[in-house]
């Protein structure tokens, strides 16, 4: 009986410290939400303009080389978050099993939930750069 008991204080430990992690996946899914949408028109804006390359002016060459480097950065961010997604879902499981095992894993955990803030730190930095090529984009359109 008392494993029992033991067993039914351990799991909302273990709720309790998934918490944090849960809360930035909702974050993580805001942002790749924005993105996917920045991705959408992207596309769309490329594929408007590749239809008529030929006969694009030089304003609009520059803006399609500029959109495709905006996809490939919002793309890279994607990916980047992504991948942070997964790191943190390990982070999780792996904190369930310390709690549900009654193991230290921290030295598995750490690294984990490091690496996902490095990942989620490096798509802001692609979106950021990627925001900075966007407003080039609108100032270039309104120097004409």
């Amino acid at each position: 009986m008392s494993s029992t008991h033991a067993a039914l204080e351990t799991l909302p430990k273990a709720i309790q410290l998934s918490v944090s992690p849960v809360f930035l996946l909702t974050g993580i899914g805001a942002m790749m939400n924005v993105l996917s949408g920045r991705l959408s028109r992207g596309v769309d804006r490329a594929r408007a303009l590749q239809e008529r390359q030929e006969q694009l002016s030089e304003l609009e060459q520059h803006e399609f080389r500029l959109t495709r480097r905006r996809l490939r950065l919002v793309i890279r961010s994607i990916e980047l978050l992504s991948l942070s997604v997964l790191l943190i879902s390990c982070v999780v499981a792996v904190m369930f099993l310390t709690v549900a095992l009654e193991i230290n894993l921290s030295a598995v955990v750490a690294p984990l939930f490091v690496a996902a803030m490095l990942m989620v730190t490096a798509a802001s930095f692609c979106f950021l750069r990627e925001i900075k090529l966007a407003s080039q984009q609108i100032q270039a359109r309104f120097e004409v």
